[in-house]
Order: C-alpha cells, then sequence, then structure tokens
C-alpha cells in the first residue's frame, strides 16, 4: 500500500511538472551522449595508435644525385655504401630490433609515388632519379626506434633515418585535443542536467508545499517524503540515458561500423562489444547523478 502511494505521488509530480521533466530529459540525454561519444572516441584513438603505431616503419634514406643533406654529398649512394647499410641492418646488434626489412630502389618508389599522389600534377615533374632509394624497416618494437636511428644515422650515404610515428603523432594530438574538447562540453552539460533536475524538484515540492505540510503533522518520516521526489529526477534521468543510450548504438552501427569501417578498410575501429560496455556506464552515470542532486535538492528545501 505505501509502495503503490509513493508511485502514486510520482506519477502526479510527473504530471505537474511536464514541461521541466522533458527538459531534464532532452539535457540528460544531450550530455549523456555526448559522454559516451567521448568516450568511444577515446577508445577509437587507442585502437589505432596501438594499429599503426605497431605497423609504423622507420625508413633509412639514401642519398640521391642532388642531396647534401645527412651525410651526402650531391652524389648518390653507391653499391659499396647500400651494401654497408645492408650489412649494418643485419648485423647482431640490431637484428635482434628488427622483425623485417626490405629494400625500395628508385623506380619502385617512383610507383609508389604515383600510385599515392595519381590526382597530383606534381607527378609530371618528379622523376624516379629525385626520390630517395630506402630501407623499410620493421620493429619487433615500434618504441626502440632509437636504437636503430642512432646505429644508422652516421653511415655514409645514409641521408635520413625517419621513425614514421613522428608523422602519426600529430594526428593523434589533433584527435585527443577534440575528445578532449567532447569530454569538457559533455561535462558542463551533465552540470546543467545536475542543476535542472535539483530545480525540477524544488518547484515540484514547491508546487506541493501544502500537502507535505499535512503528511508532517501525520507523523510521515522524511524518508517517505523524500522518495518520491527523488525517483522523479530518477525516472526523468533514466529516461534521457536509455535514450542517450540508443544514441550512441546508432551512431556505432550506422556510422562507425556501417559507414567508416566499410570504406576505410585499412585501419582499425572499435565494435558494439566496446559500445556494450559504454552504454551501462552511462545508464549508470544518469541514475546515480539524478539520485544525488534530487537528494541533495529536497533535503535542503525540507530544512528550510
Amino acid at each position: 500500500m505505501r509502495l503503490g502511494l509513493v508511485m502514486s505521488e510520482v506519477g502526479s509530480g510527473l504530471r505537474r511538472n511536464a514541461s521541466m521533466v522533458v527538459s531534464v530529459v532532452l539535457v540528460t540525454f544531450i550530455s549523456l551522449t555526448f559522454v559516451g561519444t567521448a568516450i568511444l572516441l577515446q577508445m577509437q584513438i587507442n585502437q589505432m595508435k596501438g594499429y599503426w603505431y605497431d605497423r609504423a616503419q622507420v625508413a633509412v634514406y639514401l642519398c640521391t644525385d642532388t642531396d647534401t643533406n645527412g651525410n651526402c654529398t650531391g652524389a648518390k649512394a653507391t653499391a659499396e655504401q647500400r651494401d654497408q647499410v645492408k650489412a649494418q641492418l643485419e648485423s647482431s646488434t640490431l637484428k635482434p630490433f628488427i622483425q623485417k626489412t626490405y629494400f625500395q630502389n628508385q623506380e619502385q618508389a617512383y610507383t609508389r609515388f604515383k600510385s599515392q599522389f595519381k590526382d597530383s600534377p606534381a607527378t609530371e615533374f618528379v622523376k624516379p632519379e629525385y626520390l630517395n632509394e630506402t630501407f623499410w624497416v620493421n620493429l619487433k618494437d615500434p618504441s626502440q626506434s632509437d636504437v636503430l636511428i642512432e646505429s644508422m644515422s652516421k653511415l655514409a650515404g645514409v641521408q635520413s633515418v625517419v621513425d614514421q610515428r613522428g608523422y602519426l603523432q600529430p594526428i593523434f594530438s589533433v584527435l585527443n585535443a577534440s575528445s578532449f574538447t567532447a569530454v569538457g562540453i559533455a561535462a558542463l552539460m551533465l552540470v546543467a542536467a545536475v542543476l535542472l533536475i535539483a530545480t525540477t524538484i524544488r518547484l515540484s515540492a514547491f508546487s506541493r508545499r501544502r500537502e507535505l505540510g499535512i503528511m508532517r503533522l501525520v507523523g510521515a518520516s522524511n524518508r517517505f517524503i523524500q522518495t518520491p521526489f527523488i525517483l522523479e529526477g530518477v525516472i526523468a534521468a533514466l529516461i534521457g540515458a536509455v535514450l542517450a543510450g540508443g544514441a550512441i548504438v546508432a551512431v556505432m552501427w550506422f556510422f562507425v561500423r556501417g559507414y567508416l569501417a566499410t570504406r576505410f578498410t585499412g585501419t582499425a575501429f572499435i565494435g558494439m562489444d566496446d559500445a556494450a560496455l559504454v552504454v551501462p556506464a552511462v545508464i549508470v552515470v544518469g541514475g546515480i547523478l539524478a539520485a544525488l542532486s534530487a537528494s541533495v535538492a529536497i533535503r535542503r528545501y525540507l530544512k528550510v
């Protein structure tokens, strides 16, 4: 009977403050959607980091006819210098760090260049002799590239030794900045949702102040009085949280898995199992924040 009375009060409160409840649902929905997508974005960044960093190679560029950088003197690396570089890569010092190595001559580099920049007018002006012969090296542990760079940089005929992870870092820095921005926006919207829930509860309590006075006079406990208001805030927030969970699943299914993963097959994307971890967490966070804010709001009101 008491449970039925509590739920009756909850339903009455939700009907009386329908517009505020809708506002709570919408703000909670938007803020938790931001939170969920920000978490998934960070998971995607970490996934791509692991995928690309493991595949990032170290390039040992040999001198061309026009190079004066590094150890180059304006002359192309000789066959003897090329053999010396190869011998160093196969030496007992470096071999434990290297997974595999392959050599790319100027013709192969030119073919690769034309494939990568086929729509660029630069292909009309570039000739094979302008491009470096290169030893491409895959390391067992990409983080140990400094060992290779220090060992190879001083060899005759070597223009430069470049760790490709350096090209990837600015991209991931931008992605991380985007992720942190999304988290910041989500945090502000969560604060707005908490304040809106608290305001809704206080307005609901004010509209029923006469009923609350009567309940106090007949000896109703504070817990019995507070419970309907807390449930109102939790129900409204949970509706928004469930909608946010649905939006997160939809983004994952239609955009990430349905669009990105099918068009960019050369990289790794997070899956629905990752969304299955994020969605329950988002719903729990929404319920807990609503319960805390509603509890604090109604307790302060009743003490006034």
